[in-house]
């Protein structure tokens, strides 16, 4: 693989972003929820009670969420004490304890719903892009995920990628410069869209912009659907850094998988590179990319696979919460 960069940076390296972002979805989540009071705890529960939650995994799976439920209880009452056996990451089997938090009875009541519907979500992605990364089974190809994800969850849905073993594509329409269909349509085609985002970028960077969250540069990404636009993008050189080979996989009838419209076109930039030509280039397959599928597509030797499905498509983990009052 190239190396250059193939992705937007982990989510680890984002902590502030994700901190702020974090803070906003409480603001919402619990304002939702909870509103001016939760009335069923308020009316049943004295003031008083302590209680044990332990959360239980009804299902096996990959764990992710534990940091963001930590996060919801200190923001709903910072004397709940959380301990956690696992970590974000981590398999977990069917039946096994992996956490307890303990402190007032109201606040675990009042954090339960919220805690579970994050962990449950990001645990069933993280779930799912650890059994495609075990299907790829390739050293040399990443999975990525893409931005179709729940709008105001992204940054969770996406570090639950990176739980799993997935890479983190771009976080948003601001830190990649991709070129899809639409925007070469509108443009006149691939030469011209490349040409005016080259000059858009350098604009940017002379005004001190054009970076991306990390500090990196952005990037441009061009995609390409049959050979010949593969053929155009490779002659725009090393004005464009990665090129999204879109819909060229097929899974026939009988379960066999055709990828030699994505093999030539491997072969087109392959040979292109051995002349000299767009050197740093990386190759992303995406459409048709499901279980049957992936293992095939990496072993074209392709840099980069995305799924959307990772995110748009969730089973969420099987996780409980049982609370128990202490005496």
């Amino acid at each position: 693989m190239s190396s250059s960069s193939p992705s937007t940076p982990a989510l680890s390296a984002l902590d502030p972003l994700l901190q702020r972002h974090l803070t906003q979805l409480l603001d919402l989540a619990l304002s939702e929820d909870i509103g001016s009071g939760d009335v069923s705890t308020l009316a049943t529960v004295p003031a008083e009670s302590k209680a044990e939650g332990r959360f239980l995994a009804k299902a096996d799976g990959v764990l992710s969420g534990l940091a963001v439920a930590s996060a919801i209880f200190e923001r709903i009452d910072p004397k709940v004490r959380v301990e956690w056996k696992m970590k974000d990451g981590d398999h977990v089997q069917q039946g096994t304890v992996f956490g307890t938090a303990r402190g007032s009875a109201r606040s675990l009541l009042q954090a339960e719903r919220l805690v579970l519907n994050l962990m449950q979500r990001m645990s069933g992605i993280a779930t799912a892009t650890a059994t495609y990364v075990r299907t790829l089974d390739s050293p040399h190809t990443k999975l990525l995920d893409t931005r179709k994800t729940v709008p105001g969850l992204r940054l969770l849905d996406k570090l639950a990628v990176a739980h799993g073993g997935g890479t983190n594509h771009r976080l948003g329409l601001y830190d990649l410069l991709m070129i899809k269909d639409n925007h070469i349509e509108a443009s006149g085609g691939i030469q011209h869209a490349v040409q005016a985002a080259k000059t858009f970028l350098q604009r940017e960077r002379e005004a001190g912009r054009g970076t991306r969250p990390d500090g990196q540069r952005i990037e441009i990404e061009v995609e390409a659907r049959t050979l010949e636009e593969v053929k155009e993008v490779i002659a725009c050189q090393d004005d464009v850094q990665r090129i999204l080979l879109d819909n060229m996989v097929k899974l026939n009838a009988d379960g066999t998988v055709d990828t030699s419209m994505l093999q030539e076109a491997l072969k087109l930039i392959n040979t292109a590179k051995s002349s000299g030509q767009c050197t740093h280039l990386l190759t992303e397959a995406s459409g048709n990319v499901n279980l049957k599928t992936v293992h095939a597509i990496g072993a074209t030797g392709v840099d980069l696979i995305s799924v959307g499905a990772l995110t748009h498509s969730v089973m969420a983990l099987d996780i409980s919460m049982k609370i128990n009052l202490e005496k």
